[in-house]
C-alpha cells in the first residue's frame, strides 16, 4: 500500500459510509483500521458506503492527531445497484428508506409501482442523486410486510443474489438426468460394489456426497474416500454448470437449504444412497499406525453404499451405550472402530505439524413444523463428526498434492498466516487475560489455546484467535493451508454443495484421461474467483437469517436472564454472547453512569469514575429487553439495572450486528481511547413528518415522512 500520510497522494480502496455525512476510506492494501482515513461531510464525491473509489489524501486531522483525512475524487464502481428497504408513501410519492444504516438517504421510487405503505421491497438504482437531488430507482421485487422474519429473509437472499428457483432450462436437464447408473458409465471404473463402503451424515441429510472405507494392507490400513462424480452428470457449458457456477454453493440456514444443484441431482442420482449404485471419485491412501501416507492413488469408481449411517448412531456404536445397535451394524462395527483409532492418529499428526484445535461454538436452531424457532443450541462435535472430518482432511491434502505433483491446474483452498497488524491486535487483546503471544505460528497459537483450555475464558481466546486469522479463500496457485498445517489443500469431498469441488474431479479426470489443456486451466481461474467471491455472499446470507431466527426465538424470552460473555466492544455499547450462541448488543446508554474510555486495540470500555472495566471475554448477566425478527437485533441489559429508556438510540448509531467498522452514534472519530458518556436517560427519534431529504447532508439519520396509521463445514 501507497503511503497514505503523503498529502496530495491519490489512492484506490472502498468507501465505507455512516449514514450521517462523514465516512471512511479504506485503502486497497490496507491492513487495519490504522489505515483507514476519515473522510469529514461533504467531502465524499457523491460516493454510497461500499463503493469503490479513488481518493486525495489530505494530511493529519489537526482536530485527532493520528488520523488522516481524504477527499474522494473519483467513483471507480458503484456497490450498491440493487437496495432492500421498507416502502414509505409521500405526496403521492413512493419511497424506499434503505435496509443498511449506513445508506443514509431514502431513494425515490420512479413509475407506477404497486407497492403497499410498510412493504419491504428493493429498488435497481437508476440515479446516485447529487447535492440537490435525491437518488431514484425502479421496483424490481417485493418481499411482503416489513418486520416479519419470512420477508427480511428473502430480502437477505436477495441482496446476496441468491436464488431459491431454478431457471427452467436448468431444471430441464435435471430432470432429464438418470435415475440410476446406467450399464455404459460404469465401464472403465474400478468396480467397488462388493467392498464395505459407508456414509456417515446428520439424520436430516439427503445429500450425502461422501463415503468412506478401511481395510488392512499387512499392517498398514488403506483408507478409501469416496466422493459422488457429481461432473460426470454436470458437464462444462450445460446450463446445469453454468447455474452452478453462478450460485458457487449451497446454502444452509435454520431448517432450509437454498441447493446449488437441483434435487434431482442432489438428493438423487448424485447421492451416494444406501444400496444402489453410484458414480464415485476414489481416492486410496495407504497409511502406517501414525497416519503417515505411503502411497495414494486416485481412481474412477463405481461403488454401492453398505450402510447409510447417522453421526448419532455412529457416535452411540464408539460409546459402546447400545447393544441392539451394535447387533444390527455388527458387519461394520469392526471396521468404524478401526476408523476411530485411525482418525485419533491423524488428529495426533496434524497437532504435531501445527493444526489449530480452535474451539469454535455453531449454533443449531431447531424448527417446528410451520418453521418457527422452538429451541437453539449449541452444536458440538462427537467422535463419528470428528472422525469424518480428519478422512475429508487427509482427502482433501492427498488430492492437492497429487494435483500439484502432476504440475496439473488445480482450485486450491488457501489460507495464509495473519499479518503483523493482526497479530500485534491479538497479542494485545491476549495480555489483559494473562496470555503471551512471541510469533503467530500454529505452534504458539495452539500452545495458547491449551494453555486456555478448561477455563472459562477458553471460548473467548479460540473467539481471539479465529479472529486473527486471514480470509480462507479459492487460488490457482497452492499457497497452503496455515489454520490445519497444511502444504497442499484443496477441497475435493464436496462437489454436489461446492462448485470448487465440482472443479477439483474435472481436473481429476483429466489428468487420468490425459485430457484439459489450457481451456481447463482458465476454467479453474474463473472457478476460484467467482467460488470465492460466492462463499462470501453464502456465509453473509446464512450469518444474517440465523440472527433473524435467534430474535424470533428470544422475542418470547423478554426480561428473562442469562448468563452471557462480552463477544464484542465498541464505542457504542457490548455485544454479549448466550451458551446458545444467540449475540445481543448491550447499548452504552444503559451501562452504570460514567464516562467510558474506548481502547480499540485492547478492546475494552473502561469507566473513568468508577473504574469498571468491560472487555472482551468477560463474563455477565443479562436480561433481554428487546427482540425485532425483522432486523434480527437482539438487545440486553445488565442484570440489575433499571430499564433505560430510549436504549434504541444505540440501534439508529450502530446495526445490532455490526463489527469494529459500524456506524458509531457517538464520535466520527476512531481514536484509541476516545470517551463516552452515558446519560441517565436519553432518546432518539427515528422518524419525522418532513418527507426526504433533496441532498445530501450531515444529518443525524434519514428522513421520511409518517406513516398514516448449516453441513457438514469442511
Amino acid at each position: 500500500m501507497q503511503d497514505k500520510t503523503q498529502q496530495g497522494i491519490t489512492l484506490t480502496g472502498r468507501y465505507q459510509g455512516s449514514g450521517r455525512g462523514f465516512g471512511f476510506f479504506i485503502p486497497e492494501g490496507g491492513e487495519g483500521r490504522k489505515d483507514d482515513c476519515f473522510v469529514p461531510p461533504r467531502r465524499d464525491g457523491g460516493a454510497w458506503d461500499g463503493d469503490t473509489v479513488e481518493a486525495v489524501m489530505e494530511g493529519e486531522d489537526p482536530k485527532a492527531p493520528g488520523r488522516y483525512l481524504a477527499r474522494i475524487t473519483k467513483i471507480i464502481e458503484r456497490g450498491n445497484q440493487n437496495v432492500t428497504g421498507t416502502i414509505h408513501k409521500a405526496n403521492r410519492e413512493i419511497w424506499l428508506r434503505p435496509d443498511s444504516d449506513r445508506l443514509g438517504e431514502a431513494i425515490k421510487v420512479l413509475g407506477k409501482a404497486k407497492v403497499k405503505e410498510g412493504e419491504k421491497a428493493a429498488v435497481k438504482v437508476r440515479s446516485y442523486g447529487s447535492p440537490h437531488t435525491s437518488p431514484t430507482g425502479t421496483l424490481c421485487a417485493t418481499f411482503g410486510p416489513a418486520g416479519s422474519r419470512s420477508a427480511s429473509t428473502e430480502a437477505i437472499l436477495f441482496q446476496q443474489d441468491i436464488h431459491r428457483e431454478f431457471p427452467d432450462e436448468v431444471a430441464l436437464e435435471a430432470q432429464k438426468a438418470p435415475q440410476e447408473v446406467e450399464e455404459a458409465a460404469r465401464k472403465g471404473r474400478l468396480d467397488l460394489r462388493d467392498k464395505l463402503i459407508i456414509t456417515i451424515d446428520g439424520a436430516a441429510s439427503k445429500d450425502l456426497d461422501d463415503a468412506v472405507s478401511l481395510e488392512h494392507d499387512g499392517d498398514n490400513w488403506v483408507l478409501g474416500v469416496h466422493i459422488a462424480d457429481v461432473s460426470h452428470y454436470v458437464t462444462p457449458g450445460s446450463a446445469l454448470d453454468e447455474e452452478a457456477f453462478a450460485r458457487g454453493t449451497s446454502v444452509y440456514f435454520a431448517d432450509q437449504v437454498v441447493p446449488m444443484l437441483p434435487i434431482a441431482l442432489s438428493n438423487g442420482i448424485c447421492s451416494l444412497n444406501e444400496g444402489v449404485d453410484r458414480l464415485a471419485m476414489s481416492c486410496f491412501m495407504t497409511m502406517d499406525k501414525e497416519g503417515n501416507i505411503l502411497s495414494h492413488r486416485v481412481a474412477e469408481s463405481v461403488i454401492r453404499s453398505t450402510h447409510r449411517m447417522t453421526y448419532s448412531d455412529c457416535n452411540a456404536l464408539l460409546a459402546g451405550t447400545d447393544p441392539a445397535l451394535e447387533a444390527r451394524y455388527a458387519d461394520m462395527l469392526p471396521m468404524l472402530r478401526e476408523m476411530w483409532t485411525l482418525s485419533k492418529a491423524l488428529e495426533k499428526k496434524r497437532r504435531n505439524r501445527g493444526s489449530l484445535d480452535l474451539d469454535t461454538q455453531e449454533s443449531y436452531i431447531l424448527c417446528d413444523n410451520e418453521g418457527n424457532p422452538v429451541e437453539i443450541l449449541a452444536r458440538h462435535q462427537g467422535e463419528s463428526e470428528k472422525l469424518i472430518e480428519s478422512f475429508m482432511l487427509c482427502a482433501n491434502e492427498t488430492v492437492a498434492k497429487h494435483l500439484f505433483d502432476a504440475k496439473f491446474p488445480g482450485v486450491y483452498r488457501v489460507h495464509e498466516k495473519p499479518s503483523m497488524d493482526k497479530t500485534e491486535n491479538l497479542k494485545a487483546m491476549l495480555a489483559p487475560l494473562g496470555y503471551s503471544l512471541k510469533i503467530a505460528d500454529g505452534h504458539s497459537l495452539q500452545k495458547v489455546l491449551d494453555a486456555a483450555k478448561g477455563k472459562p475464558e477458553a471460548p473467548t481466546v479460540s473467539m481471539m484467535v479465529l479472529r486473527s486469522m486471514m480470509k480462507a479463500r479459492y487460488d490457482v496457485e497452492n499457497l497452503g493451508h496455515f489454520g490445519i498445517g497444511a502444504d497442499y489443500y484443496c477441497h475435493f469431498t464436496s462437489p454436489i454443495r461446492r462448485y470448487p469441488d465440482l472443479m477439483v474431479h474435472r481436473c481429476l479426470h483429466a489428468l487420468l484421461t490425459k485430457t484439459g489443456g489450457k481451456r481447463l486451466g482458465r476454467d479453474c481461474e474463473k472457478a476460484a474467483s467467482q467460488s470465492s467471491q460466492r462463499e462470501i455472499a453464502a456465509q453473509t446470507a446464512e450469518r444474517d437469517i440465523d440472527k433473524l431466527y435467534f430474535a424470533q426465538f428470544m422475542h418470547s424470552h423478554i426480561g428473562e436472564t442469562f448468563p452471557a460473555t462480552v463477544s464484542g466492544v465498541t464505542r457504542f455499547g457490548l455485544f454479549a454472547a448466550l451458551p446458545n450462541g444467540v449475540e445481543g448488543l448491550i447499548p452504552v446508554e444503559t451501562l452504570p453512569e460514567d464516562e467510558y474510555a474506548y481502547d480499540e486495540i485492547r478492546m475494552t470500555l473502561t469507566g473513568e469514575r468508577t473504574g469498571t472495566v468491560y472487555t472482551f471475554g468477560m463474563e455477565l448477566e443479562v436480561v433481554c429487553v428487546a427482540a425485532d425478527e425483522g432486523t434480527g437485533r437482539v438487545e440486553f441489559q445488565l442484570a440489575g439495572r433499571a430499564d433505560v429508556p430510549g436504549c434504541e438510540g444505540a440501534w439508529a448509531g450502530g446495526r445490532a450486528d455490526a463489527g469494529p467498522r459500524s456506524g458509531l452514534k457517538t464520535s466520527p472519530s476512531r481514536r484509541e481511547g476516545s470517551r463516552v458518556t452515558t446519560p441517565a436517560r436519553s432518546s432518539t427519534a427515528r422518524g419525522s413528518k418532513k418527507a426526504p431529504s433533496k441532498r445530501r447532508s450531515n444529518k443525524p439519520a434519514m428522513h421520511v415522512p409518517k406513516q398514516k396509521k448449516k453441513g457438514k463445514g469442511r
